[in-house]
């Protein structure tokens, strides 16, 4: 295989509204193509840098795609000729200066997907089970948990919205569900908590997400009244690496917390799991691979969480994209984030694909399977030839 050409562009997504902290009208994230002739021919791996965070072009441009593309003939493959993603990650990553986790992981993991992506096709092969085979002895889970995330505020914010929406997931195969709290008075999300869990039928169905926005004062009152409910879990109470707040926030609520979406480290990874407080019996974890520098990375946090006493299956990722869930099924996570109605044309997954009581099964589509989601691919042919 030989490398030809890799190229990004910032990818539009459209806007489900504002969540407690952030507006995402003209969202955008990076897209990168990796071109290479291979045995098969002329084949292309897509990646992205997730949802959720703004393209990082820039990184890729100036750093990263040049040392991919400058490296010695043959640095980019194994032993035996194939590509090789692990071998890529370090001589992209070579010289870069320990710390300064954000924009540069989001970058890097969108270069390791497509790097994943032409693995696959070259190998014919889905990404889920080549890392299954490489990581976890062949053994892949051939069906994933997935909730659906939504209950975005919208103008007026009117709960019939938001009964409308959760509505249409359960109808679409969804059993459980996530909204968001935080942007409004606590008595107005208590009310769309409770029109929540009367319309998906239990509290256990339910999850809250509050975007890091509280203090810990607020964090601790949100805490008091959400516990009664007997909630699916309360993310992200507090700033992300403000690990004492989440540590106190466990003290007192007694349900399940979610975190990690926005740490980009195994580094970060490491200290949450030290500071943080949380509980490895009943929290969640929400690493993201591509906003985190990728596969190679994200297997040292699955390595932090073994020699601190949790399950890879605490972990549900965030994003609710094709390579999520992937590594959900091929290294034995816990589930995976869903967006069947907002963040498109990255949320949701293959075009057409069937939720039966909340699980997805998995396909056969070489590499990452974008090529099955038809506005994406569209928009990637367009955009890279």
């Amino acid at each position: 295989m030989k490398i030809t050409a890799v190229r990004q562009a910032p990818l539009p997504i459209t806007s489900p509204g504002a969540n407690a902290v952030v507006d995402f009208a003209g969202l955008t994230t990076t897209a990168v193509a990796i071109d290479a002739e291979t045995e098969r021919g002329p084949l292309t791996g897509y990646g992205f840098a997730s949802i959720g965070r703004w393209s990082v072009g820039g990184i890729l441009d100036d750093r990263l795609i040049p040392r991919m593309m400058d490296a010695a003939p043959g640095a980019h493959l194994d032993a035996d000729g194939r590509l090789d993603p692990v071998a890529c990650w370090r001589l992209v990553m070579r010289n870069e200066k320990p710390g300064g986790h954000g924009d540069r992981a989001a970058a890097m993991g969108a270069l390791d997907m497509a790097l994943w992506d032409l693995l696959g096709k070259a190998e014919a092969r889905p990404i889920y089970r080549i890392l299954a085979d490489r990581y976890r002895d062949g053994e892949a889970d051939p069906d994933v948990a997935v909730y659906a995330a939504g209950g975005y505020y919208a103008a007026g914010d009117p709960i019939e919205t938001l009964r409308a929406e959760l509505s249409d997931y359960i109808d679409a195969g969804y059993r459980a569900v996530k909204i968001k709290i935080g942007g409004a008075e606590l008595a107005h999300d208590l009310a769309r908590i409770e029109a929540a869990i009367d319309t998906v039928g239990g509290a256990d169905r339910v999850s809250v997400d509050a975007n890091g926005r509280f203090d810990l004062r607020r964090a601790l009152d949100y805490a008091e009244a959400l516990a009664p409910y007997g909630l699916r879990w309360y993310e992200e109470p507090g700033d992300p690496l403000d690990f004492r707040l989440h540590a106190t926030v466990a003290e007192a609520y007694p349900g399940p917390l979610a975190t990690g979406e926005n740490l980009f480290s195994s580094q970060d990874a490491r200290n949450l799991l030290r500071y943080g407080g949380l509980r490895p019996d009943r929290d969640v974890l929400q690493f993201d691979c591509a906003l985190s520098y990728g596969l190679p990375d994200y297997l040292e946090t699955l390595a932090e969480l073994d020699r601190h006493g949790w399950s890879a299956r605490s972990i549900h990722p965030h994003g609710g994209h094709q390579m999520s869930l992937h590594l959900a099924a091929g290294l034995g996570l816990g589930g995976n984030e869903s967006y069947p109605g907002v963040f498109q044309p990255l949320g949701g997954f293959a075009d057409g694909v069937e939720i039966r009581d909340g699980r997805i099964r998995m396909g056969d589509t070489p590499g990452v399977g974008l090529e099955d989601k038809g506005r994406l691919i569209d928009w990637l042919r367009a955009t890279f030839g």
